[in-house]
């Protein structure tokens, strides 16, 4: 197959949303109806002890929640579908910020009780950034549910964008029938006696069908007046209005009975973008050029806990990625050759011979990459809106088991690379601090210290307000702030200065008298 027709069929793409409306669940749901898994773990259940394909870290199997982003792909009717499954709690945001950087659509799922939440608000400000095209997938129909006309409004007001429906459901909770597939024109209904397998029986059924009542009643004629309204009130579906991001397609279903996932599924492949061109600060990218373009968007430390390996997640953005092949790790100009490149079902990992644009390639990494690095057969590029954040919260991190010194600094130094969370070194003390996003990070971080490296750490508190990352052209007020605020000033992990104000009054007041030194508060610049 040439490369053309290996790009587009090529479907890569993030679910999102905000914690708990059932984001894994729908991936799971994707997967077994694409053929890649045959049981679904429910996500929280402890009668099934098998967890959710794309939640494999034990922390996430423990609470119930996915705290980083799982890539799996596999095959669906002749197209190659990769799905990144991010993290939906607010602690964990900027690596699904990242993660958008890595796809080229998005499905956001929304429980239908709650409608749109803060984190679906924030996850949509960064499509809109972009231009990426959304999907809406309401969720939880098997519950009582709000209107889904209100629903359709409250998207359109608090994310900004226009919908159409492509499915409407009929009733709710205890009394719910299933789907109407506008997109088809057919009635689907569901008799799954399993809820964890994909089977059941899919009726074809127009509206105008005298079996429609024996199906649905007595929600029949309440159907026909909705439909009626849906044509009324929405313009015809536009596919360009979606891929240029403005209309969202909305589809209704309930991810744990298997409701509207394959309608959701069968459309998405239909409709959704293959791969589009990436931006680097030097040109734009096509995805169809001959050459190899690619970038480093996440690192995953311990995927195997047996074998401490390090994976470095690499999105292909133009060209053909091959094994054994020589390419330019542009940060630091080696040439760089891959021997076992692999393919993700979660942490199932198999090994490729080729991967094209829109696919995501794993590579073992000693610890030479970082996030946003570039692999090209030479040319000078850097990919750019790949997002680094400033922490917000600070902690001393202690040795509590002082045989295990070794462990911890190993540990330490493997899941800073993730990007998560920063480590500083105190210049005064030589005391370690960890930076993060969001407090959940400081218990992520405990919990894997302790069950991958066997290492236990204790954290004790420290006022900082912020990290700034400090340089100048001035050396003579460079060496004067330094020598001042010698006791606020730390390295981080690459040995860059690093100024913690511990007040924002101190920092302005920084700022004013050492007007020659510029504060970075990212330490991207």
């Amino acid at each position: 197959m040439d490369l053309r027709s290996e790009i587009d069929r090529r479907r890569t793409f993030a679910i999102i949303s905000h914690p708990d409306a059932g984001k894994t669940t729908l991936t799971e749901k994707l997967l077994l109806f694409g053929g890649a898994i045959h049981v679904a773990g429910a996500v929280k259940s402890n009668k099934i002890k098998k967890g959710a394909t794309s939640d494999f870290m034990e922390i996430e199997r423990q609470r119930g929640i996915s705290v980083a982003t799982s890539v799996m792909g596999f095959e669906y009717n002749g197209q190659k579908i990769n799905i990144l499954d991010t993290p939906g709690h607010e602690d964990f945001a900027e690596d699904t910020y990242r993660t958008l950087t890595a796809v080229d659509s998005v499905i956001i799922v929304i429980d239908s009780a709650k409608g749109v939440e803060t984190q679906t608000r924030k996850l949509m400000e960064v499509c809109r950034m972009r231009k990426t095209p959304v999907m809406v997938f309401f969720n939880k129909l098997d519950r009582p549910a709000r209107d889904p006309f209100d629903l359709m409004d409250e998207v359109e007001r608090e994310l900004k964008i226009r919908v159409r429906p492509l499915a409407f459901p009929i009733s709710d909770g205890p009394t719910f029938k299933g789907v109407y597939n506008l997109y088809e024109d057919r009635l689907s209904l569901f008799f799954s006696e399993s809820r964890q397998t994909a089977e059941g029986e899919v009726v074809d059924i127009t509206l105008d069908d005298p079996r429609l009542d024996q199906y649905i009643a007595p929600f029949t004629d309440k159907l026909k007046e909705n439909l009626e309204l849906v044509e009324g009130v929405y313009d015809p579906f536009d596919r360009e209005a979606y891929l240029r991001g403005e209309l969202a397609p909305v589809f209704f279903g309930s991810a744990i009975n298997n409701f509207g996932v394959q309608e959701l599924l069968e459309c998405f492949v239909r409709i959704a973008p293959s791969p589009r061109p990436s931006m680097t600060e030097q040109r734009p990218i096509d995805p169809y050029e001959p050459k190899m373009t690619g970038f480093v968007f996440k690192i995953h430390a311990n995927m195997d806990p047996n074998h401490r390996d390090r994976i470095a997640f690499l999105k292909i953005c133009s060209g053909v990625f091959e094994r054994n092949k020589n390419y330019l790790h542009v940060r630091s100009g080696k040439q760089m050759k891959f021997s076992a490149p692999t393919a993700f079902m979660a942490e199932k990992k198999s090994v490729i011979d080729f991967a094209y644009p829109g696919d995501i390639v794993g590579l073992h990494d000693t610890g030479n990459f970082k996030i946003g690095d570039t692999f090209t057969e030479g040319e000078q590029l850097k990919f750019t809106g790949i997002p680094s954040f400033s922490p917000e919260l600070f902690r001393y991190i202690e040795n509590a088991d002082p045989q295990k010194f070794k462990q911890l600094a190993k540990g330490i130094d493997q899941l800073m690379d993730e990007g998560v969370a920063q480590l500083f070194v105190n210049r005064m003390n030589g005391r370690k601090i960890i930076g993060t996003v969001g407090a959940l990070q400081f218990e992520v971080i405990q919990y894997r210290l302790e069950h991958e490296y066997g290492a236990k750490c204790r954290y004790e508190p420290i006022q900082i307000y912020k990290a700034c990352w400090i340089e100048s052209d001035n050396r003579e007020q460079m060496a004067d702030f330094m020598k001042r605020k010698y006791n606020n000033m730390a390295l981080d992990k690459h040995g860059r200065d690093v100024f913690l104000a511990d007040t924002s009054y101190a920092l302005s007041l920084a700022q004013e008298k050492f007007p020659d030194i510029r504060f970075h508060f990212t330490s991207e610049f």
